[in-house]
């Protein structure tokens, strides 16, 4: 019996042990395969200030473009400290942070609305998506003037320039993401005698959450190009109006500190994004997969 015991102890355990390991394995390789996904990030983004020093600091001309002008990154960075020591990056940040949070607040509330009925509803599809289909084309830019001329405010044309920016992304993609729920899904809601409002937040909506969230995002990312091109026009405040003042005045180095400081901006909102969509979406499995 005593011989026996250890086996019978180790069949036991063994499986226990397994599943134990089986479940902890995804878990550490997914920790690894983030870090290395990180480390390449890293050395890409090394690579990229790497060129730029060798190009800039050797005044490099390559024909079709030249860098004798552009600022190394040593001159950018102390630019970029420069800023930070200014009392004007508070007004910038505020200025622009606002404009996009009320521009981006109404084109995400609009575009989820109407993409729901015009994805949904054959009468709104029909009323709604064409004169939508012919405004989507146009430019952001080309709405500036007419904005100037609708708006007593450059605040309020500001505003609208990023509403339109962002409103058709998401628009688009909410409408897609609804057109793509199962049928199936729908069929049996209504088979287990789903109505009207429960089958849109119920199945609907839910399904087509992932291509919401994507729009969201990509509409951010817009929505910072659009007001980044309004505040150049007619913005007194802004990282946009930063930037152009900075060429007005040949102050090179702050040119690349308003861009990096564009672009970091939009890369942190969109993520934000992102983030809070797979918080909102737990049962989606491409939202829970690590990055």
């Amino acid at each position: 019996m005593s011989s026996l015991a250890p086996s019978a102890l180790t069949s036991t355990i063994g499986p226990a042990a397994a599943s134990a390991e089986a479940a902890a394995g995804p878990s550490a390789a997914a920790r690894s395969g983030r870090g290395a996904r990180l480390a390449v990030g890293a050395a890409s983004l090394a690579s990229c200030v790497l060129c730029w020093q060798l190009l800039a600091s050797h005044r490099v001309n390559l024909g079709v473009a030249t860098f004798a002008n552009v600022p190394p990154p040593l001159e950018v960075l102390r630019a970029a400290w420069d800023l930070l020591q200014s009392p004007k990056l508070l007004r910038h940040l505020s200025s622009s942070l606002m404009r996009i949070a009320i521009g981006f607040g109404l084109a995400a509330l609009i575009g989820v609305v109407l993409g729901l009925l015009i994805g949904r509803m054959r009468w709104a599809r029909d009323a709604l998506l064409p004169p939508l289909e012919v405004l989507r084309p146009i430019p952001a830019v080309a709405w500036i003037p007419l904005a100037i001329l609708m708006f007593p405010s450059s605040e309020g044309s500001m505003i609208f320039i990023t509403f339109i920016g962002a409103l058709f992304p998401i628009l688009l993609n909410t409408i897609h993401g609804v057109e793509a729920v199962d049928p199936r899904l729908i069929a049996s809601a209504r088979s287990l005698g789903s109505g009207r409002w429960s089958l849109f937040s119920e199945v609907i909506a839910p399904g087509a959450a992932p291509s919401i969230v994507t729009g969201l995002s990509i509409g951010m990312g817009t929505c910072w190009f659009c007001l980044v091109t309004a505040e150049m026009i007619s913005g007194q405040f802004g990282i946009g109006y930063y930037t152009w003042e900075s060429y007005t005045v040949q102050n090179y180095a702050n040119i690349i500190v308003g861009m990096l400081l564009i672009g970091a901006l939009g890369m942190g909102s969109s993520l934000l994004i992102r983030a809070l969509g797979r918080l909102a979406m737990p049962w989606n499995a491409l939202a829970g997969r690590p990055e």
